[in-house]
């Protein structure tokens, strides 16, 4: 082989693989490529070892229902997934009922929108984030309403990007992040005028804890919406596929246990909230939420091969190979307790502090 046809043969090698890895595949709204995977605010050298020791919680179900180690398991949970999320998914980390003719983006801004104006509020009102994330929800839901939102995540690495993602959009002076966790929140009572989470509150330990906590800091007259993720009426506790496929959703999406539909009301009750409204936004005739986790598997064997190149060059932690792994299987249990029926990602409920206690 002469040295042209050679040099050319390493160019366009080069050049297939920097679009392999930089640009196929990447999310729809890039905020993450995938030379940048990290483990968050986890050292390089320690991702296997936290993903080892995260993967171990669940084999230990006595640790599990010891509350207090749950926000050091979510908080690890989301070090290792954060920047595979915002590669493979984008900037909001839910769901959202597919709408014939719009994109994923465009169904999911919808969804989000939809949760701030049964809040009523009018621009300039404060409202609460519960769970933000990197503050996809927020930013939409800032630019929609011109209300001002303060967010707030247990994930220092979140907050970070958050704050990047606010400042380019735009909406850093409409958008705040605060690092925290959401059990015992620095808010003073009676601060914000609605508050919303959308697919967040599933990471608490006992829901009544979240619950009064965002009663506390809301203002009497206001307005908090939940999107929740339950077991439904048709989840049956003794078909063992139901059950590998809501465990499986439990390991791996850092849930310290499913809870059912039934009891979201009454919680939300016990803690002094007055329910006004309660509807799964999964059912018909919502379109199917699980279509967008139906990545076919030469898409999804490119991802893999994507990160598995870039750990063995030393690019990216070894570990995050095993969370994107997680991540697919966990994407095969979800679908299939969205096709079964017996698990919904947004049981959604309205709900007013009243006036007076």
């Amino acid at each position: 082989m002469d040295s042209l046809t050679l040099f050319c043969t390493g160019s366009l090698l080069a050049g297939g693989l920097f679009w392999f890895i930089c640009i196929l595949g990447s999310a729809e709204q890039k905020g993450k490529r995938a030379v940048n995977l990290s483990g968050g605010s986890i050292s390089k050298d320690n991702v296997q070892d936290k993903y080892d020791q995260y993967w171990s919680f669940f084999r230990r179900p006595k640790e599990i229902e010891t509350a207090e180690k749950v926000p050091d398991f979510v908080d690890t949970f989301y070090n290792l997934v954060t920047d595979i999320y915002e590669w493979g998914w984008g900037q909001s980390f839910h769901f959202s009922p597919s709408i014939p003719g719009k994109s994923h983006h465009q169904a999911t801004r919808l969804h989000e929108e939809m949760a701030v104006d049964l809040l009523n509020v009018k621009p300039g009102s404060k409202i609460l984030d519960a769970g933000c994330g990197v503050g996809g929800p927020m930013r939409a839901i800032a630019a929609h309403s011109g209300a001002n939102v303060v967010g707030i995540t247990i994930n220092e690495y979140q907050v970070g990007r958050a704050r990047a993602h606010n400042k380019k959009a735009g909406l850093d002076a409409l958008c705040e992040v605060v690092c925290g966790n959401f059990l015992e929140m620095p808010f003073g009572d009676n601060t914000f005028d609605g508050a919303y989470s959308i697919e967040a509150t599933c990471h608490a330990p006992k829901l009544e804890d979240v619950y009064g906590e965002i009663y506390r800091v809301m203002k009497p007259g206001s307005m908090y919406v939940s999107y929740e993720w339950v077991t439904t009426e048709l989840y049956d506790e003794n078909n063992p596929e139901h059950v590998e496929a809501i465990q499986g959703i439990e390991r791996g999406d850092a849930l310290p246990g499913l809870r059912s539909y039934s009891d979201i009301a009454d919680v939300a009750k016990r803690v002094g909230f007055e329910v006004v409204m309660e509807k799964d936004l999964a059912k018909p005739p919502a379109n199917p939420w699980w279509t967008r986790l139906k990545m076919g598997r030469i898409a999804y064997w490119r991802n893999h091969i994507v990160v598995t190149v870039l750990a063995w060059l030393g690019i990216a932690p070894k570990g995050v190979v095993d969370v994107h792994e997680m991540l697919f299987v966990t994407a095969d249990h979800l679908s299939k307790g969205g096709e079964t029926g017996i698990f919904s990602p947004m049981h959604m409920i309205l709900c007013r502090k009243p006036e007076t206690n």
